[in-house]
């Protein structure tokens, strides 16, 4: 019996460098890669389809360069080179970009394209001067330790109201207590973005504080915007469970 088109797709991108025109390194040398596995499997025991019912793609993106690369963006052109992919083989679906770092900034660059729902971006690499006008109908929800030391949390806020301002619907959620490489609290890490990506994809439902930051009008404080995952956790008790 032929499947059922898939319903859905969800791209994950994960961390590289500033500068670095070499691939990346196969199988178990490139760590950034890896330390997106568990948000692969978590996803797609989350989204797998049940007897009869439709499928949501869940791919990893491989980049040809390890490193952004100025002006170049060898990562953003990877994603878009993706998302082109996923609709020749899909058609028309609604697919999130889930990107760590240096992934997650191509997954805001590329969030323009059409077939792009949503961002979870998990210490995003935010710099000032990026644009945000791509992000406009989009629904991105950033995550970002408060103890990271690689790329700035307060970078990230400031980008969630910048998109706000352009007709993006923002959010950002602090991890205390997390690091850069999303080990420590990696569980908590896990369940949050799971729980975010299917949210986004209607597939699950997005914890009530954040269908609520989503929703803030566009002169919003970048604090307003901002939640706290323990005290997230606490309204809807262990597990981050969505609000009924």
């Amino acid at each position: 019996m032929a499947q059922p088109p898939p319903s859905a797709a969800v791209l994950v991108l994960h961390g590289g460098h500033e500068t670095g025109t070499e691939p990346p390194p196969w199988g178990p040398l490139n760590l950034p890669g890896i330390r997106m596995r568990p948000f692969v499997r978590a996803l797609r025991r989350a989204t797998r389809a049940s007897e009869g019912g439709t499928e949501v793609l869940v791919r990893q993106v491989r980049y040809v360069h390890r490193g952004w690369n100025g002006t170049r963006a060898d990562a953003l052109r990877d994603a878009l080179a993706a998302l082109d992919a996923v609709g020749e083989e899909a058609g028309d679906v609604p697919v999130v970009l889930l990107g760590h770092s240096m992934g997650a900034r191509a997954a805001l660059r590329a969030a323009g394209h059409p077939l792009v729902r949503g961002v979870v971006g998990l210490a995003p690499w935010c710099p000032p001067g990026d644009p945000v006008t791509q992000l406009a109908g989009r629904d991105i929800v950033l995550v970002h330790s408060s103890r990271d030391r690689v790329t700035s949390p307060q970078a990230t806020q400031s980008l969630t109201a910048r998109a706000r301002r352009a007709g993006a619907r923002t959010c950002m959620v602090t991890v205390r207590g997390g690091d850069h490489a999303m080990i420590r609290r990696a569980p908590a890490w896990h369940r949050l973005t799971t729980t975010l990506v299917t949210g986004l994809l209607g597939t699950g439902t997005l914890p009530g504080p954040v269908t609520a930051a989503l929703g803030l009008p566009p002169t919003a404080e970048p604090t307003e915007g901002t939640l706290d995952l323990d005290r997230l956790r606490a309204e809807r008790g262990a597990g981050l469970q969505p609000s009924p």
